[in-house]
């Protein structure tokens, strides 16, 4: 089935820039750093360079930075195509640091709250765009819907959490009839996005730290074979696990700690990874990326960097060689489940 992201849009590129470091994740960036990270991609890339954003993203930091960047560099806004999560508002900063994720945004100057309902998703839309300096999304969605489930404490408060999560979509489709936008979802918790797909038409899902080298289970995969079928583009993002796969100390953004069994099960998971890349010759980055664009009907990765000099060197890893001796190592040493058959 044709992939709907083409009737409306160009159909996306295998690599599309996630931006959460433009929101000072882990480290704070200067605005000069940050307009360099964005020229890198326009220099990189064939136009249109896609951006995935959210107002989560440092309280919407991260889509200021875009539209600063984007309107100091002169881009056309043809050769630009941002998507924006939303479902997160940006609000007054009243605590030392934000409330919504403690402990990895550096030095925001807001704060944000979760507004997922239908005057919550035009709020949000409205403040999207504010906040992108004349740049509009092509790409809109509800952001961290299964977030938002998991606060309930009842079923039946459960119900009326999703019924907010349905109204939401009805502000987006309503958006969809005045602007030449589509319609996803982007979550962590992949069921999530199963649950909203059986009740929702959409065009795209992003998916995150679901589908990667480490994690793969198989009900995902048959999900995302369903989704491939009926014309469902699919971006695939957080391939990294916050960065731990390839060094970093947070997982899924939670502190990795050497003292806690779950902590030192991660750490030997990723010390056999690095061994067995080590001895192919092949960087760990690369081998996540490759993976996770080898699932069933995935279009694009979402490849995050606070590096304008890693822009250049994410993109080489989309085309990168693996050889098959590789991933058997990585079966015969049971990183990589028997019945993943896509590499």
């Amino acid at each position: 089935m044709e992939n709907t992201l083409t009737k409306k849009n160009a159909t996306l590129s295998k690599v599309i820039f996630g931006t959460s470091a433009l929101g000072n994740l882990y480290s704070e960036l200067d605005d000069s750093t940050k307009c360099k990270i964005v020229e890198e991609c326009f220099l990189h890339s064939t136009a249109p360079v896609v951006f995935d954003s959210a107002g989560k993203y440092g309280a919407g930091l991260a889509l200021e930075s875009i539209g600063k960047s984007l309107k100091a560099l002169n881009v056309p806004k043809d050769k630009v195509i941002i998507s924006n999560k939303l479902g997160w508002l940006r609000t007054e900063l009243k605590t030392p640091e934000p409330t919504f994720e403690p402990g990895v945004w550096r030095n925001l100057k807001f704060d944000a709250i979760q507004r997922i309902s239908y005057d919550g998703i035009i709020q949000c839309f409205e403040q999207g765009n504010d906040l992108l300096n004349g740049y509009l999304p092509k790409l809109v969605s509800i952001h961290d819907p299964d977030e938002y489930l998991a606060l309930a404490r009842t079923e039946k408060e459960r119900l009326g959490f999703y019924e907010d999560i349905l109204e939401a979509y009805e502000a987006l489709m309503d958006l969809k009839k005045q602007y030449d936008i589509t319609v996803g979802v982007g979550a962590k918790n992949w069921r999530i996005i199963e649950e909203i797909s059986n009740g929702v038409k959409l065009d795209w899902v992003m998916i995150a730290n679901s589908m990667t080298i480490k994690s793969h289970p198989a009900p995902l995969l048959q999900f995302m074979d369903k989704l491939s079928q009926d014309g469902v583009a699919i971006v695939n993002s957080a391939v990294f696990h916050g960065g731990f796969l390839t060094g970093g100390e947070y997982f899924d953004y939670q502190f990795v700690s050497k003292r806690e069994k779950a902590g030192q099960s991660l750490i030997k998971w990723r010390e056999d990874f690095n061994k067995i890349c080590k001895a192919h010759n092949i960087s760990p980055a690369a081998a996540c990326v490759q993976f996770a664009l080898s699932a069933p009907g995935v279009q694009s990765i979402a490849l995050n960097t606070s590096n304008p000099e890693r822009v250049k060197a994410n993109l080489t890893l989309a085309n990168s060689y693996i050889p098959a001796e590789f991933w058997s190592e990585m079966k015969d040493a049971k990183l990589i489940e028997d019945y993943y058959n896509y590499i």
